[in-house]
């Protein structure tokens, strides 16, 4: 019964302190009750044309082909006769929701819209398409309707392509682009013969957003330096031409429409994005048209010392690079609407082509915005000092904008304190129980009751005071109790890596497909060394590794995904936790069965030298058994051979473990083997595999040292013990960079997320081990 307390008790603590990350990291930096601030004098540009690439890299549009000529031909005499470009540097994640919250609303998205994976609005925001007249919107169903869901009224009218024509394995995803161009080109065609329509486009404050997938999808299937690419960036500037020939055309050629092209982020080599290489944050930017300057031959060197000026032929047109976020204020400007209330960009005046006074007005009410935000946060932490605001005028906005991240941020230092302290305190608690229940040690008689209660008192006031929720006083005040509950007891624990897997890239790869078949030959290896085992497993291996390579090879001929593949692949996935348990409980058969079953999904999911893992994996566990045994052999304790013991189905997970039943060395291994998935940073299912297999491996000690007469899997404790140094460490490791979200939150996510994980895998390896499916007994024959 005390053994299921602490249980229950440690995955309370486990899951509190993991929610705790949202309170700390996961918070919305929007605030709401500011008045729209616009610019008061008439706006240069009726009407706005946004154009959106998504993943398009800005060097694979600047760069000139080999021969000299340019990718997009278009959008390179733009830029160097009538239109003003530069770079939008994006922000991380550079994912496609993120980046066109930036672009459009004017602010680097809220991170609590991962909790309903980038597609929804936890709280709304304000965009440029909520303050215009009227937006039309062409593209992906996955960008356009949270737009017109946060919009107020009913005036963005968005136009979609079916979901299921994204596909990765397309023949050609231009289409979809192309898709794009032909339903603004009919638009335009019908409303010369629809007089509202026509009376709805020819009023001011109107936008135009058209969204192309096509890039972003080609790159994806076939990476960016591919020619289905760069055909794509073709495609897309041959429609831009023609847009802006069929609008110039529809409004008479008055020259009162802005042009915007830019993407929401970039791609890397390999056709990822979503991290911080400037292959992804690099994105192009081209602006024409009414209220734009045009271009500027400049002589002198310019200000850029990152050499892409040289390498694109660029280096005598002015470059204007912005951030992202400054594009939506901009767009606010052109076209006279009020910059969105959260935007956090700052209007860039070099790209404006209007009077002194235009630019000192639009600059002043972009200030004025900013702070407007910088005042309701303030509010909301009860502060009144304005001190900053008597600086002068050129430094406010950049004042406003440290004072807001200051105010997001003003409860992380405080919160990351108290969980550390709760880390390190449980920690310590684990241990201490350890000791007492297991060793005969007994703590002394303590007198610091009285102290604790006079913590727990001041930490109440003190959030008291602070009109704190209710889930800081938890964070808070949990380590108290358990700080009370020992002396001192220190900890340290060093962990290995798993020879040099760690160490390699896990994208950016060429497929390797003959790897897999190196791990098909080093398997049928070991299965020959075990008597022919498990022969129909084998032969499942063989045909996963042959799946990767018939995918590559259809994919490569634009064929599409096999429905042969399609099928072994849902198969197997479905299969791998079942077929071991119809094996043999024999312990090295189990294994065996264990280990191909998982492999052969572990192959489907490769496509490089991590193919290799399982099999380098298991031949460690291999020789971690063998040593075990022979530790107790060495100790004069009679052992079994393991390959003749059965795994026990009949011991409890949640039987107390003798401490001096054990080898600190099994616990050295255990931890050690653990700790490279912890980093390898594989996909899911490629982590969960390795887990099991170390796991399976633990319960076959057990039985193999004699140990499972006595008790069972010490995994369940040991999951504490493996997750409390390492809480520690990458919290204090992260202690001066709190800021850096990144990699603290993903530090605390995966060991928060490992450690729940971990004991509730001891109970599925469990069962995976010593249980036994049987779908006909055979029938006894009698003799006479």
């Amino acid at each position: 019964m005390r053994t299921i307390t602490f249980f229950l008790v440690g995955l309370a603590v486990h899951v509190v302190f993991f929610i705790s990350i949202f309170d700390i990291y996961f918070t919305s930096p929007l605030v709401h009750g500011m008045t729209p601030q616009m610019v008061p004098l008439p706006p240069p540009a009726s009407r706005l044309v946004l154009v959106v690439a998504d993943g398009l890299r800005a060097d694979s549009l600047y760069t000139l082909n080999p021969n000299g000529s340019s990718r997009a031909p278009y959008l390179r005499s733009v830029m160097e006769e009538r239109g003003t470009w530069g770079v939008s540097h994006t922000h991380v994640p550079t994912e496609s929701r993120p980046g066109h919250v930036a672009l459009i609303a004017g602010f680097y998205e809220d991170v609590s819209a991962v909790a309903k994976g980038w597609k929804e609005n936890p709280v709304e925001f304000d965009s440029v398409f909520n303050e215009s007249r009227h937006t039309w919107c062409w593209g992906s169903p996955d960008i356009l309707p949270m737009f017109a869901k946060g919009a107020s009224g009913d005036h963005v009218y968005t136009h979609t392509y079916p979901a299921e024509e994204e596909d990765f394995a397309s023949t050609d995803a231009s289409r979809l682009d192309s898709w794009v161009f032909a339903q603004v080109k009919l638009f335009f065609q019908s409303a010369k013969s629809n007089s509202s329509l026509k009376a709805s486009l020819n009023e001011g404050q109107n936008v135009f957003f058209l969204h192309l997938l096509g890039i972003d999808t080609n790159g994806h299937a076939h990476r960016p330096m591919s020619q289905e690419y760069l055909d794509n960036i073709a495609l897309v500037d041959s429609g831009v031409a023609e847009l802006v020939s069929v609008v110039e055309e529809f409004f008479g050629y008055d020259g009162r429409t802005a042009y915007v092209f830019t993407s929401d982020h970039g791609m890397t080599n390999w056709g990822s994005h979503g991290a911080g290489h400037p292959s992804e944050t690099l994105t192009p930017l081209v602006v024409w048209g009414a209220g734009v300057h045009h271009a500027q031959r400049v002589t002198d060197p310019q200000s850029y010392s990152d050499g892409y000026l040289q390498d694109w032929k660029l280096e005598h047109f002015r470059r204007v690079d912005v951030n992202q976020a400054d594009i939506a204020p901009l767009m606010a400007s052109l076209i006279g609407v009020p910059i969105p209330v959260n935007s956090v960009g700052v209007l860039p005046l070099l790209y404006l082509n209007n009077s002194d006074q235009f630019k000192a007005e639009s600059i002043y009410t972009n200030a004025i915005q900013i702070l407007e935000q910088f005042k309701v946060k303030m509010t909301q932490k009860k502060e009144t000092t304005l001190s900053f605001f008597f600086t002068p005028f050129q430094s406010v906005i950049s004042h406003a904008l440290e004072g807001l991240v200051y105010y997001h941020t003003y409860d992380r230092f405080f919160l990351g304190c108290s969980v550390v302290l709760g880390f390190v305190g449980w920690t310590s608690y684990v241990i201490l129980l350890i000791l007492k229940t297991h060793a005969g040690l007994r703590r002394p008689p303590s007198h610091t009751a009285q102290l604790c209660v006079c913590v727990t008192v001041v930490i109440t006031v003190f959030l008291f005071i602070q009109s704190s929720p209710v889930t800081y006083y938890i964070y808070c005040l949990l380590p108290v109790p358990v700080w009370y509950s020992f002396r001192s007891v220190s900890w340290l624990l060093g962990c290995l890596c798993l020879a040099a897997f760690p160490l390699m890239p896990v994208v950016g790869r060429e497929p390797n497909i003959h790897l897999n078949v190196c791990v098909y030959i080093s398997t049928r290896f070991g299965h020959l060394c075990t008597l022919m085992y498990e022969t129909q497993q084998m032969l499942h291996v063989a045909v996963c590794a042959y799946v990767p390579n018939l995918t590559h090879s259809s994919l490569q001929q634009k064929q599409g995904l096999p429905l042969f593949s399609q099928i072994i692949s849902w198969t197997t996935l479905g299969s791998s936790m079942l077929v071991p348990l119809f094996s043999s409980t024999r312990l090295f058969h189990r294994l065996l069965s264990i280990f191909l079953s998982l492999t052969a999904t572990y192959l489907l999911l490769s496509t490089g030298s991590e193919a290799l893992f399982p099999p380098v994996l298991s031949w460690l566990m291999y020789v971690w058994i063998n040593i075990e045994q022979e530790a107790m052999l060495a100790q004069g304790v009679s052992g079994r051979q393991e390959y003749l013991n059965h795994f026990v189905c009949g011991h409890s997970l949640l039987c107390p473990l003798p401490l001096s039943s054990f080898d600190p060395a099994s616990v050295y291994c255990f931890l050690t083997v653990f700790n490279p998935f912890i980093m390898g940073g594989l996909m899911m299912w490629k982590v969960i595999i390795p887990f099991i297999i170390v796991m399976c491996t633990f319960e076959t000690i057990q039985v193999a040292t004699q140990l499972s007469s006595r008790s069972v899997s010490p995994s369940l404790l040991f999951s504490f013990l493996l997750s409390c140094p390492q809480h520690f460490f990458f919290l204090v490791q992260d202690y001066g960079s709190w800021l850096d979200i990144g990699t603290s939150i993903s530090h605390y996510v995966i060991v928060m997320s490992m450690t729940i994980f971990l004991m509730l895998l001891s109970v599925v390896t469990h069962i995976l081990t010593s249980r036994r499916l049987i779908l006909w007994k055979r029938r006894k024959m009698h003799f006479t």
